[in-house]
């Protein structure tokens, strides 16, 4: 019974989730911009590929696990960015697999990059009800959907600065599948905004705070906030802090010019806290130089 009711717990959390903030979170979102502005793509010098991985509320079964991968490209002699986004999340008893392509047309403004970005593709929804273990002739024992969705975003940066505005979800849209019932799940579009700088503090320890702030409507405004202290350009720590959630703790590892390991715990700070055991997110950057020539320098965000 207590895993029954554990059960129906996340199908109510899936189900509102649907209905307000559907997009997940990741605590190293400027590592993974890709994920919500399809105007990063090309933003890095060379092939990018960043794959996640998330573990929310570890001891609570059902609980959200997300998993990202993401590649772009600037195209030699051209002012356009490439790149593709594939995401599978899982909660409760609901998934969701997401597969997008992306193009970046970018401008040079005096000392940074002004993108324009679209993106187009795919988004399907599961719910498997039996899962629930609920012995009601009315529901369906499982109901899927599939259907096109888009996004489009701004994206500036300078090799200090960067600042960012996205709809990742320009389409509204209906979950279907839940008969005779006044359950209602519908997906709706997001609004990001982002921004961080770096600040010299002496010659091999940097200062870069960054923040994200996330609107969708049924929903309170979320902010992001959070500070990292780079060493050596090599050794990053950090703190973050979102609104109505957790704050967390950041780890960050240049291992060489081309690939970066980056790590976060999230401590939840609502009452949910006291039923789990934290968040845990995992990250890996490799960024691809087929020349021998060609110098790679470090990447802020």
């Amino acid at each position: 019974m207590q895993v029954r009711a554990l059960f129906l717990f996340l199908f109510i959390v899936s189900i509102c989730q649907l209905q307000a903030q559907q997009q997940p979170m990741y605590t190293q979102y400027m590592f993974n911009g890709l994920a919500i502005n399809p105007a990063y793509a090309g933003s890095h010098e060379s092939i990018s590929a960043t794959a996640l991985a998330r573990i929310q509320w570890v001891g609570i079964e059902g609980a959200p696990r997300s998993q990202t991968f993401s590649i772009h490209s600037p195209i030699p002699n051209k002012n356009i960015g490439l790149g593709a986004f594939f995401s599978h999340d899982e909660l409760g008893v609901t998934e969701q697999n997401t597969l997008y392509l992306s193009y970046a047309y970018m401008m040079q403004t005096g000392s940074g990059t002004l993108s324009f970005g679209l993106q187009g593709g795919l988004q399907s929804t599961s719910i498997n009800y039996a899962d629930l273990g609920l012995n009601d002739q009315n529901l369906q024992l499982s109901a899927s959907e599939m259907a096109p969705n888009f996004g489009a975003g701004l994206f500036y940066a300078s090799q200090r600065f960067y600042a960012g505005a996205s709809i990742p979800v320009l389409l509204n849209k209906e979950i279907s599948g839940i008969n005779n019932s006044d359950v209602s799940a519908n997906q709706i579009r997001h609004f990001f905004l982002t921004a961080g700088y770096v600040f010299d503090l002496t010659p091999v320890l940097k200062l870069k705070p960054s923040g994200l702030v996330k609107s969708v409507s049924g929903a309170p405004l979320e902010m992001d906030i959070n500070a990292n202290l780079i060493i050596n350009d090599r050794v990053w720590f950090g703190l973050s802090y979102r609104s109505f959630d957790s704050i967390s703790a950041l780890f960050d590892l240049q291992v060489n010019p081309q690939l970066r390991f980056g790590y976060a715990y999230d401590y939840t700070t609502t009452d949910l806290g006291q039923a789990n055991s934290g968040s845990h997110e995992f990250m890996l950057n490799y960024r691809f130089v087929f020349s021998k020539s060609k110098i790679v320098t470090p990447r802020y965000f």
